[in-house]
């Protein structure tokens, strides 16, 4: 009897594909088995194998896929590597700012306005919640009667829970999305302190590690009773849920206390709120991008800055910057020899304050220290403007504010520094990182694929880049960043709106 050939094209997993394998081993085996139409019943159970098989590889090909960190899709994957390199993602960050609230009129007695009193943005579906982080008083008679507050985008949670005296306990807290380093633990024997290991903790050390899952959830653990103590009695859990990028509300948007406010003889008292500035400091949770890029990046500059890439590493590092570049002679023969230019982009681009500098230089200079000798400039991005001018023909039925308005969005995010999820977006970097220039198709395609557009003019001059119908060329240590805008209608020749 003839065997069926050993297969060794690895990638015939699919249904279809193991449906054919079967057939011809039904066939080498049972030679008068010639019916493989839909109805015959043999066939229903040699496709139902083939079923079970697909579904079966699916997974295993997902098990390969999530074993490995640059192939990983799932963010609970990714965590899961993470811990095998000692490396935290972050967690969503929350915004702060001043709030102003004034009473109708000076008040007979003192009002009190205390920490943890909540005020919301103007919107009545999903309003943006904020919390007084230090209270105050309004004294009696004051006039203008008004106080200023700071406030964030969170919310305070507590927790109960009886402890059972056994080493290695686990506490998962029900409220998400978890602040980073906001827990604070009170147990009968004191208060306990967060660590990143119990590596150098004593059995007198009070001290307590979180987990953060996927979910943004966090689960508290605590000692065995030789690394870190073993919590005693009730155990009281404080911690801060929020934060995210939402929270960055433009100038009078938090419109709304939460409180109703009296004074000490009781008098009701109408309170109105008011933020001048914009909300800063909020941002999303590291994204799976974000972490697939990091991960790495932290075992590889671990206490020294040596190489060009633990300057760009270890700059990164510090709270504030988005992307680091370091040149050196070889990159730029007018660098002196020995000596190197760090170029840093703050968070949301733009020029980095006197301030980021100096925390870059500190980072690498003195915290994750430089060799001795070698000298080093902390300086400004060299940004590479690229203007675009595009004309373009309108799909049937389309309105051409709407268009212009979604070719801008898709070029901006073309040129951004972070994607929506607020993961580094790859597809824009230094010259030194990349091609060398900025590619005419590249640009023009996102124009040609934005929803409404049905084609680009193929005119000379229908598409252009800082006025050329070419590729831009980037020197090494120039960024690119999207400059001004033209988009014309191709149909009436004016602006599309």
């Amino acid at each position: 009897m003839a065997l069926l050939p050993e297969s060794v094209d690895y990638t015939d997993k699919d249904f279809d594909s193991l449906r054919a394998r079967l057939i011809n081993l039904v066939r080498s085996a049972f030679p008068d088995w010639t019916d493989f139409n839909v109805s015959n019943f043999g066939n229903i159970l040699l496709e139902l194998f083939a079923f079970t098989g697909d579904i079966l590889l699916f997974y295993q090909d997902n098990q390969a896929r999530e074993s490995r960190i640059t192939t990983a899709q799932l963010r609970k994957s990714l965590i899961g590597l993470s811990k095998l390199l000692g490396f935290r993602p972050a967690g969503a960050t929350a915004s702060t700012v001043d709030i102003t609230v004034s009473l109708a009129a000076p008040p007979i007695g003192a009002v009190a306005f205390t920490a943890g009193d909540t005020f919301r943005t103007r919107e009545i579906t999903d309003p943006i919640v904020f919390q007084v982080l230090t209270g105050g008083t309004i004294p009696a008679g004051m006039s203008p009667a008004s106080i200023v507050l700071t406030v964030e985008n969170s919310l305070n949670s507590t927790e109960l829970f009886t402890s059972p005296g056994l080493a290695n306990q686990e506490y998962r807290l029900s409220d998400t999305p978890y602040l980073d380093d906001s827990a604070v633990i009170v147990a009968a024997d004191g208060t306990y302190t967060e660590v990143e290991n119990f590596l150098s903790s004593t059995s007198a050390d009070r001290h307590f590690t979180t987990v953060v899952d996927e979910n943004d959830r966090v689960t508290i653990r605590f000692g065995n009773g030789l690394s870190g103590a073993i919590p005693q009695g009730v155990i009281t859990f404080d911690y801060k849920t929020g934060g995210g990028s939402a929270g960055n509300v433009e100038p009078n948007s938090i419109a709304r206390a939460d409180v109703s406010y009296a004074d000490t003889f009781g008098n009701p008292q109408s309170v109105t709120v008011a933020n001048a500035l914009k909300a800063s400091g909020g941002s999303p949770r590291q994204s799976v991008e974000g972490i697939r890029a990091a991960a790495p990046e932290s075992i590889r500059a671990i206490n020294r800055t040596v190489a060009r890439e633990d300057f760009e590493i270890n700059a990164k590092k510090v709270a504030g910057v988005s992307r680091a570049l370091m040149l050196t002679s070889n990159e730029r023969p007018a660098i002196d020899e020995n000596a190197g230019q760090l170029h840093i982009i703050p968070d949301g681009g733009g020029l980095p304050s006197t301030a980021l500098k100096a925390a870059v230089e500190a980072k690498v200079c003195v915290e994750l220290p430089k060799t001795l000798t070698f000298v080093l400039s902390v300086v400004d991005p060299v940004y590479l403007t690229i203007d675009v001018q595009a004309t373009v023909f309108l799909a049937t039925g389309q309105t051409a504010s709407i268009v212009d308005a979604r070719i801008r969005s898709n070029l901006t995010a073309l040129f951004a520094l972070d994607l929506a999820d607020g993961g580094p977006n790859l597809g824009v970097d230094f010259g030194a990182n990349s091609s060398g220039e900025i590619a005419w198709s590249d640009v023009h395609n996102v124009v040609r694929d934005t929803v409404g557009v049905r084609k680009v003019g193929d005119g000379l001059g229908d598409f252009l880049l800082n006025g050329i119908r070419s590729d831009v060329s980037i020197e090494v240590q120039e960024f690119p960043q999207l400059g001004t805008v033209t988009i014309l209608n191709g149909d009436t020749g004016a602006a599309l709106a």
